[in-house]
């Protein structure tokens, strides 16, 4: 798997998983701080000329260098369930462009998600342009690629993780939803929002609420809007002031 620009090369080398870097000639940037790393690692360093960095890289902005990684470990979605108490998961269903793929990778990384579940078809794939809008958190976030989103949603119902789609036609918002339960935060595919199967599984339906003309936000930020409001109802929980948990607002749907 070939990835690139500094952030990307940079997680991925902490991770260990780069097998072979190339750079252009010109020292810049936090060039220096890779290269130092890449030797602590015992990584191969090759120069090249831009050309080779822009045909390596497929046109992408590379920043001066491109790195061959060894692709990461896919993960089940029993391995996501169990990787934290209490479990907050992402699932995409649909998701095409690889920036919102990335972009949704970074803001899960950040708020501490226990990983990502993909469709392995008709979805964007982990390339290098997923991995440098991810700025490297696909070096250390989980992903648990699936053959079938409705599959797997009753698979993390059945591991105790409640299920919340966002769907803008929600009755109830996500801030109405008790998110320090272990939860699942469903994110549908742009334009066309999350499939009718997917929907119905569901435990809950979550709106973020509107007050400007636009129809809808972007998938990913929809997606950080709702994985940060999980991170703050935790924090209060954990400083012991959150009261009743809240269930949705039609009671438990199980």
């Amino acid at each position: 798997m070939v990835i690139y620009g500094v952030n990307p090369v940079l997680e991925a080398l902490r991770s260990g998983r780069v097998e072979a870097l190339v750079v252009g000639h010109r020292r810049q940037g936090r060039l220096d701080e890779l290269l130092h790393l890449a030797e602590r690692r015992g990584v191969r360093v090759r120069r090249a000329e831009a050309d080779e960095l822009n045909r390596l890289a497929s046109g992408g902005v590379h920043q001066g260098v491109v790195a061959t990684i060894r692709p990461p470990e896919p993960r089940s979605v029993g391995d996501l369930v169990d990787a934290a108490a209490p479990a907050l998961i992402v699932v995409l269903d649909g998701i095409e462009d690889p920036h919102n793929l990335g972009a949704i990778a970074r803001t899960a990384e950040v708020a501490g998600a226990s990983g990502l579940v993909v469709p392995r078809r008709r979805a964007a794939p982990l390339t290098g342009a997923a991995v440098k809008a991810s700025a490297g958190a696909l070096a250390h976030l989980p992903v648990a690629p699936v053959v079938n989103v409705a599959r797997a949603l009753a698979e993390l119902q059945s591991a105790g993780v409640w299920t919340v789609g966002l769907d803008a036609a929600a009755p109830q918002t996500i801030y109405d939803i008790d998110l320090c339960l272990p939860v699942a935060l469903v994110v549908g595919g742009e334009g066309r929002g999350l499939r009718h199967l997917v929907r119905e599984r569901c435990d809950w339906l979550a709106a973020l609420p509107q007050r400007g003309q636009v129809a809808s936000l972007n998938a990913s930020v929809a997606a950080g809007i709702a994985l940060f409001e999980a991170v703050r109802q935790r924090l209060v929980s954990a400083r012991g002031s959150s009261g009743e948990g809240r269930a949705g607002g039609e009671g438990n749907p199980r």
